[in-house]
């Protein structure tokens, strides 16, 4: 048993390598009974500033977990800086103990600060990842990989930046546009239900969200900007996944 979050099909890519049985966060939540059970249980999600996304964080306060082995596959595209040690301690805040913790360089889609032309042709090994996650998993491998003090000194910066700019993490940068043609895309792949189409335009419902940039990279008008963005015409999904895959995901 797999759970995941994807906002443009990472981690959704992966935990499909992964597990047979893989079940998305955003659906689940909408469960009343969050009690699983089974002989092993994992989570695959991106790592946000070295941290999880606040919907994975409401999911593990919420979810009650019976299994002998648990693990979880964190994704990123600079650096993971101290996910697996921060998500370790989020877990036993959690009454959970993990097993087992491996993270996995792939595209990088935060649009701030990255050109998704630049990243897609980076060659960043990720089936080879996946396949060495894999095996360690089916060995019932028990490891957390403890960061260096270079990944502590990032994390501490980022940490910094976006205390004191919080509009650069938490949704405030996005900008919906008059180009806006009512498709309903960005309003299907948000995980969070934050955008509905109202009069034919899209509208946020609240001006912060998860910024996870699902409805920005799946726009096919690009009428989603952002404040701050690399290459405003450039946008990514994994070549593998598709938009009816990432709607299923996530559509509330």
């Amino acid at each position: 048993m797999l759970f995941y979050f994807t906002a443009t099909g990472n981690c959704l890519y992966v935990a499909r390598k992964l597990e047979n049985q893989i079940l998305s966060i955003p659906q689940e939540l909408k469960k009343e009974n969050l009690h699983y059970k089974d002989e092993k249980i994992g989570i695959v999600t991106p790592v946000y500033a070295g941290e999880l996304p606040q919907i994975v964080r409401k999911f593990i306060e919420q979810a009650h977990f019976v299994t002998d082995y648990f693990y979880m596959i964190l994704t990123y595209g600079k650096s993971d800086s101290v996910a697996t040690v921060w998500s370790e301690a989020f877990y036993q805040k959690n009454h959970i103990h993990l097993d087992y913790a491996q993270s996995i360089l792939m595209v990088d889609n935060y649009l701030p600060s990255f050109d998704m032309e630049e990243e897609i042709l980076i060659d960043k090994k990720i089936d080879a990842q996946i396949q060495i996650a894999k095996e360690n998993i089916e060995k019932r491998m028990k490891f957390i990989p403890e960061p260096d003090q270079a990944a502590k000194d990032l994390y501490a910066m980022a940490s910094k930046r976006f205390a004191k700019h919080p509009e650069l993490n938490n949704g405030e940068a996005i900008i919906m546009t008059d180009q806006c043609a009512g498709c309903k895309i960005c309003e299907q792949v948000c995980p969070i239900g934050n955008i509905k189409v109202i009069d034919g335009k899209a509208k946020r419902l609240n001006k912060t969200c998860e910024f996870c940039l699902a409805c920005v990279h799946h726009c096919p008008f690009k009428a989603i900007h952002l404040v701050t963005d690399k290459n405003p015409d450039a946008r990514y999904r994994h070549p593998q996944v598709s938009l009816k895959e990432i709607v299923k995901s996530n559509k509330q």
